[in-house]
């Protein structure tokens, strides 16, 4: 079938502030590694004078900020969100001020929050000297309100998106997409969570009181130049900048005051470039009850779970009376990664200290078992695609905003094999869907990965199969985009973009041989 035009070309993106230098290539993955090492770690080789090097730990006695829920009006049946997206500055460290970017703030945003079926709208004014996007990262929803790269809001402009809300419950997030430029405007500040509410929020025992026992984290590791602006330049490293200091809500050396036995956490990974291994310092196990796009169909107990760029994590944790824990990150299992410390692979560090009150409220004894998730079976495939991701390239081809690459079919159901042939990491983001691994290499998934997912990470050398159902939204001209959410690698091509039509799909499909029904979402 003959690929469609996207409907509205747009100008070819301006240079990257500090764009590294070629792609690396496989071969030269071990020699590039190496030479960015020292560039790109926490520990002790990190010797660059140029950058902020903190003295000590920070003491863990700051207050965690907890972002506002946004205000809102109702307009006509339409719940009305504001955002302006402007300048300001934070003093992340004493004494040191840092220009930054941020939504109705200095830096990031509000939270926004609506239940499922209700009509929303959000104005977004653009005070930014340069154009951005604001993309609903796994909102489910028209492609023309997607924010992405065909979506740029030009300075001193307002862009209004409006749709209903048709998913469940979920953590979600929202972010800049300028193509060729995401990783400067989210590492300058441009982020913030949206919250969806469904008939089962506040059952199943679930912390529910937002900012008392349920609480977001947007964590993100960033890096400071010694006068105190964000270093925006990769320094070589392939897989995108690694930072050396935590922000957690944006503050470093943060402390959560529990007051309640248990505690809700909303875990977003807001880095551009790191993978987390979230436990606690005592190594408690805990309740991973959500991912990306929802509840799973029961608490699963578990004392660790990493989450690459993008991905979420929903986690219930109990104390006792006048204890105290540390969130941290260990070291992640990056899967099959040359030389992994490059690549953040034996990172350590402190994220958030949970300090418990002497006496704490009652909370209510988290459900066995939650809704449940209809799965996929491979039967239930409508046709199947094969993607291999390698360089900055997916199936051989860099992003290109004037190319269609593949064409989805309404009310179809699509099995997609996805391949991380490099030796070094990537993620795997759709937009507009919410899918589910049907198996790991011919393995069934683990129990963290049995719930909707819209962003997984890829182990290198390993195969994914994925299942998703393309529904409600048809548009031939305008596409949303798949793409590695490692930001740089975004940033640098490796990107594609769909259309879901009513015609036959295109491209990179096979007609399925099975048949059945289809799993909900």
């Amino acid at each position: 079938m003959t690929t469609a035009p996207p409907s509205i070309p747009l100008p070819t993106p301006r240079r990257r502030r500090n764009a590294v230098g070629p792609v690396v290539l496989l071969g030269a993955t071990l020699l590039t590694a190496a030479a960015v090492f020292t560039a790109c770690t926490i520990g002790p080789g990190f010797s660059d004078s140029s950058v902020f090097q903190p003295k000590a730990p920070p003491a863990f006695d700051t207050p965690l900020p907890i972002p506002p829920l946004a205000d809102s009006r109702v307009d006509g049946g339409t719940r009305v969100f504001s955002l302006t997206a402007d300048e300001g500055q934070m003093e992340f460290t004493p004494g040191m001020t840092t220009p930054t970017w941020g939504f109705n703030g200095d830096y990031l945003g509000p939270t926004l929050r609506a239940r499922r079926g209700e009509k929303v709208a959000v104005e977004v004014t653009n005070k930014l000297p340069e154009t951005t996007t604001v993309h609903w990262h796994g909102m489910h929803l028209p492609v023309a309100m997607d924010g992405g790269p065909h979506q740029p809001i030009e300075p001193d402009a307002q862009w209004r998106a409006s749709w209903r809300v048709d998913q469940p419950a979920a953590t979600l997030w929202y972010h800049p997409h300028p193509h060729g430029d995401t990783e400067e405007h989210v590492l300058r500040g441009l982020s913030g969570m949206f919250i969806v509410d469904d008939e089962n929020t506040g059952t199943y025992g679930l912390p529910a009181q937002y900012g008392v026992d349920d609480i977001p984290l947007v964590v993100q590791d960033k890096k400071f130049t010694a006068g105190g602006e964000f270093q925006l330049d990769a320094q070589g490293n392939e897989v995108g900048l690694l930072g050396n200091v935590i922000l957690t809500n944006g503050a470093w050396g943060s402390v959560l005051d529990v007051t309640t036995e248990l505690v809700r956490l909303r875990i977003l990974n807001g880095s551009s470039a790191r993978t987390y291994d979230f436990a606690f310092d005592d190594g408690r196990e805990f309740s991973l009850v959500g991912t990306d796009g929802g509840l799973l169909e029961a608490p699963h107990s578990t004392d660790h779970v990493r989450l690459s760029p993008g991905e979420r994590a929903e986690i219930v944790v109990g104390l006792e009376p006048g204890s105290e824990t540390m969130l941290r990150s260990l070291p992640p299992d990056l899967g099959n990664v040359a030389l992994p410390s490059a690549y953040g692979g034996t990172d350590e560090f402190d994220v958030l200290l949970l300090r418990a009150a002497d006496a704490l409220q009652p909370s209510a004894s988290l459900a066995d078992r939650f809704a449940p998730v209809e799965r996929f079976a491979e039967r239930d495939a409508d046709y199947e695609r094969t993607f291999e991701v390698q360089n900055r390239e997916i199936n051989g081809l860099r992003m290109d905003m004037n190319r269609i690459d593949e064409v989805m079919q309404i009310d179809s159901t699509e099995l997609w094999t996805v391949t991380n042939r490099d030796l070094f990491p990537h993620n795997w983001h759709v937009h507009d869907v919410q899918f589910q691994v049907l198996d790991i290499d011919g393995t069934p998934p683990p129990a963290e990965l049995l719930g909707w997912k819209d962003t997984i990470y890829l182990e290198p050398r390993r195969q994914y199969r994925i299942m998703m159902r393309f529904e409600d939204y048809v548009d031939d001209d305008k596409p949303y985009m798949i793409h590695c959410h490692l930001l740089l690698h975004e940033d640098e091509g490796l990107m594609s973009q769909f259309v879901v039509s009513k015609s036959e799909p295109s491209r990179n499909t096979e007609p399925s041989d099975g048949g059945g029904g289809h799993g909900t979402h």
